[in-house]
């Protein structure tokens, strides 16, 4: 079998394919356009985020099998088409779960006890205890809104912390486990202090955090967002933060990413809500690496070569 890898990932998942047959195709620097002249060729196909697998790029992929989605979710990937053609898709949520987990932590850590803010005080020259004097995470109630493999991860690593409770909300009928305890939306609302999103894009999600949703926030409280920028709208977010209503947030995500993770400052210079959290002291940004460690690398590799292998391998 022909596979197709349009994106750079660990050397594993290459050597592993080939040990057990597959015919691997490097295309990574293609552009989309040369890509669509030879994708009738492959029986599979294996990609990040460069571009989005449309229908138009589906249906140019008469032999397409499988795609292996190096990462939690098939968003960027056209699903219903993909049915329909009978083409399996693959992700790897497993892959880089502690890696969302471990991150959302230290995010939340990082401002409660100011230390982005107090570490760059001091390297400008100032030494300034009192303005940077921090809050516990103990006896906070933590709400997480989707509560699979990063959600739980994340619940998992806050049971060493003596939380109050961490709760959590998720349209399926999950239970409870030893981490957190399952809610309707309305009663996470009124209980957290701090809300973590572990979500994919859907519909449903896109959105999600919007005025009203902060407005029906029973307490002021903490955002953490290491899930899909769509699912907050950040003129809401703005508006929580200039409140009060929001006290502060951790964003490994915005709005205003592409897909494929393109350099969003050119786009979006003249935007005040993106320039207000570029200069706000209580949101801390990363560039949308929380799952991106150096261990999840080779998970999210091992994970994808295993579940192709797992059901083309006779």
């Amino acid at each position: 079998m022909k596979v197709l890898h349009v994106d750079k990932n660990h050397p594993l998942l290459l050597e592993k394919l080939e040990k057990y047959g597959f015919t691997n195709t490097i295309a990574y620097d293609q552009p989309k356009s040369e890509i669509l002249k030879s994708i009738h060729q492959y029986d599979g196909l294996i990609i990040r985020s460069r571009f989005p697998v449309d229908a138009a790029f589906l249906e140019m992929a008469k032999r397409l099998k499988f795609i292996g989605r190096v990462g939690a979710g098939v968003e960027n990937i056209d699903q219903k088409q993909a049915s329909k053609m009978g083409v399996e898709l693959f992700a790897a949520p497993q892959g880089n779960s502690n890696a969302v987990g471990e991150h959302a932590l230290g995010m939340l850590l990082s401002l409660l006890n100011k230390l982005n803010l107090g570490n760059q005080s001091i390297k400008n020259g100032n030494w300034l205890r009192e303005e940077h004097r921090g809050i516990e995470l103990e006896g906070k109630k933590v709400g997480i809104i989707g509560y699979g493999n990063m959600g739980k991860s994340f619940a998992k690593k806050l049971h060493g912390f003596d939380v109050k409770k961490v709760i959590f909300h998720d349209l399926l009928d999950l239970g409870n486990d030893p981490y957190a305890s399952q809610v309707s939306l309305d009663e996470l609302k009124s209980e957290v202090d701090v809300l973590s999103l572990h979500t994919p894009q859907t519909e449903l999600t896109k959105g999600m955090i919007d005025k009203s949703f902060i407005d029906q926030m029973g307490r002021n409280f903490w955002l953490l967002n290491t899930a899909r920028g769509s699912s907050v709208l950040t003129d809401a977010l703005v508006y929580g933060l200039k409140s009060g209503k929001i006290l502060g947030a951790g964003l490994d995500v915005l709005e205003y990413e592409s897909s494929s993770f393109e350099n969003i400052f050119h786009s979006q210079i003249n935007n005040p809500s993106f320039s207000y959290l570029i200069d706000a002291e209580n949101v801390l940004l990363s560039p949308h690496v929380a799952g991106w460690s150096i261990e999840s690398h080779q998970k999210l590799a091992q994970i994808i070569s295993d579940k192709i292998c797992s059901e083309f391998v006779l």
